[in-house]
């Protein structure tokens, strides 16, 4: 397998994740989801069994609400095909435990680059919204915005998802993810 990272980008429900998938699925390998969601209601509860119940029995799934790079780097080599969803929620999980959130997306960049397979990450592009009202919610923006970038600066190819259709933001769309 060709190393390659994918990032895909979108606002809510504009099919970024069903978008992730398909070109994941497009691959051969073990595939391996890594999910950032932790369920702390019934709707978040809800939201997950409807993920789960989209992929099929081929999916290996990894919890990694925090720990993400250490998740990525040990699917590292060993033929997997990696969905990482989403980076908003690690961001918001990291935020949330005053976690040094620089750092972090250094390192998962560092992730990014140094990852020997296939790597697909999806994220919330958030910045085409209005201002948020209160503190807590513009530093997400801020944060998710600048993870955003960094994440984009170290993939090779970087698509947007509206209304369902990808747009190539960077680098040759393909058969890889």
């Amino acid at each position: 397998m060709t190393p390659h990272s994918l990032f895909v980008l979108g606002g809510a429900r504009s099919g970024k994740s069903r978008y992730a998938q398909q070109r994941a699925e497009a691959l051969s390998g073990r595939h391996v989801f890594i999910a950032t969601a932790e369920a702390f209601d019934d709707e978040m509860r809800d939201r997950i069994a409807r993920h789960r119940a989209d992929r099929d029995l081929r999916w290996e799934t990894v919890d990694a609400p925090r720990e993400l790079v250490a998740a990525i780097d040990a699917q590292s080599g060993q033929g997997a095909v990696v969905l990482v969803d989403c980076l908003t929620l690690w961001a918001s999980n990291l935020l949330l435990a005053e976690a040094d959130l620089d750092l972090a997306a250094i390192e998962l960049c560092a992730s990014i680059q140094r990852f020997e397979g296939a790597l697909v990450l999806v994220s919330n592009e958030v910045g085409f919204s209005i201002v948020p009202e209160n503190p807590l919610a513009r530093r997400f923006r801020d944060v998710a915005g600048r993870l955003n970038q960094h994440v984009a600066s170290s993939v090779a190819e970087a698509q947007m998802v509206v209304a369902g259709i990808p747009l190539l933001l960077k680098g040759q769309s393909g058969v890889r993810p």
